[in-house]
């Protein structure tokens, strides 16, 4: 979706960009979770130069990421080049993915700063996961704009992205009926038909999955931490849900064909989607600022949320200047300015509150009004973001050897025998 900025420019900003068309891309953060407010017109989009006048082009610096398509590599890399700063950041034809990205940089021990990745992944980085990944105390001048996205002296939130639960209220979805659940779960005795995604992996189907088993945390459950209750719903879930095999790799377009009455989708590229909605349909969503056929299922819990953040690493041999100019990137990237424009660009919404005011001085869209229980306490003092760190990998082990997930009902797997299961093995890899 094409917004237009609004920010009187500041002095400091020198290099006008040409704002294109919005891009369809995979958070992972981008961490983004119907809009309500219109930012008001700018005839540009520009994002400010580091502060001084210092050149740190003579180091470049390595960065990995998930937020990392082709046009976002391309944008950064000029607008780096531009503010004094020379980088090094492959696109997602060569690293895919937040598990490809901190597995790429643990094993090539040359990064010098991450950023994307999600609450999962930064909860494993700061605390010591990676045995050749640490991160370098660091905090940014604008640490106290991003509010509760942080790990205080560690790393810094820069994009929000939610997932989100659509539905049509047309004659192709629920006829006006409004829908009201109390957990994310309760899509599968919502009497519509639903899609569901066709495979365990990816950042944004992990997150997917995250919502629907929020509701059966059980600490004590040999099953991961959730209850077997919880595995038997999200297995109706992909029994009873439509897959569109490979033709959908998201819950967008079944919807906006009408294939499916209830969908799932992240935020971060939703208006974009539906702005340009009548490409790839004859009854196409319509509305954004102002949904017409279309709404967000009203769900009592909220969503889970990720934050995609930014780090400095610890490089073996990199001296103290080499570390100044990847400091000075960092806070750079992170300003309000910079997050603003990297927001406008790719219809992304910066953890930055200041630069969220630039975008949207009228207002939060509403989809990032929503409850946030990624940050709920579960257990004890431990989010469930962290939660969800500390069991992932066995949720991930559950769900392939049970074999969930296929991709069309000839590839189904039989449904389990849920009382005589052995969740000790389950939970552990195939390999």
């Amino acid at each position: 979706m094409k917004k237009a900025l609004a920010l009187l420019l500041a002095l400091v900003m020198t290099l006008a960009l040409a704002s294109c068309g919005k891009k369809d891309g995979e958070i992972g953060i981008d961490p983004g979770p119907s809009n309500t407010t219109e930012p008001a017109a700018t005839p540009d989009n520009t994002p400010a130069e580091p502060a001084g006048d210092a050149d740190y082009s003579g180091y470049t610096i390595r960065i990995y990421s998930n937020s990392n398509s082709t046009e976002r590599t391309t944008w950064l890399i000029n607008e780096a080049k531009d503010a004094g700063f020379t980088i090094s950041i492959d696109d997602n034809s060569v690293i895919s993915g937040d598990t490809a990205a901190i597995q790429a940089a643990n094993e090539n021990k040359d990064g010098d700063l991450i950023f994307g990745l999600n609450e999962t992944r930064w909860s494993q980085l700061v605390g010591g996961t990676y045995e050749n990944l640490k991160i370098v105390d660091w905090t940014p001048s604008w640490a106290g704009d991003v509010g509760e996205y942080a790990y205080p002296n560690k790393a810094y939130g820069l994009v929000i992205q939610n997932v989100l639960m659509l539905y049509r209220n047309d004659e192709l979805g629920t006829n006006g009926q409004e829908l009201h659940f109390d957990h994310w779960a309760d899509i599968v005795d919502c009497g519509y038909s639903w899609y569901r995604q066709n495979k365990v992996g990816g950042t944004t189907n992990a997150n997917i999955n995250s919502a629907m088993l929020y509701a059966f945390v059980d600490p004590a459950s040999p099953a991961g931490g959730i209850s077997v209750d919880g595995w038997k719903t999200l297995w109706k879930y992909c029994e009873e849900g439509k897959s569109g095999g490979e033709d959908y790799k998201y819950g967008f377009d079944p919807l906006n064909k009408g294939d499916v009455q209830v969908s799932t989708f992240y935020s971060s590229s939703l208006y974009g989607k539906i702005d340009a909605a009548g490409e790839g349909s004859d009854a196409p969503l319509k509305g954004t600022m102002e949904p017409e056929n279309w709404a967000l299922v009203d769900i009592a819990d909220g969503t889970y949320y990720i934050a995609e953040y930014i780090g400095i690493l610890d490089k073996a041999g990199r001296s103290e200047e080499e570390t100044a100019a990847v400091k000075a990137f960092a806070e750079w990237f992170g300003s309000a300015d910079v997050q603003a424009a990297w927001g406008e660009e790719f219809d992304s919404y910066p953890c930055n509150t200041a630069a969220a005011d630039i975008l949207y001085p009228s207002g939060v869209p509403e989809i990032y009004t929503l409850k946030n229980f990624a940050l709920a306490k579960v257990d004890g003092d431990t989010t469930y973001a962290e939660y969800v760190a500390a069991h992932s990998s066995e949720w991930t082990n559950i769900m392939t050897n049970l074999g969930f997930y296929w991709a069309d009902a000839s590839g189904a797997a039989a449904e389990p025998d849920w009382d005589n299961l052995d969740w000790s093995t389950l939970t552990q890899s195939a390999e």
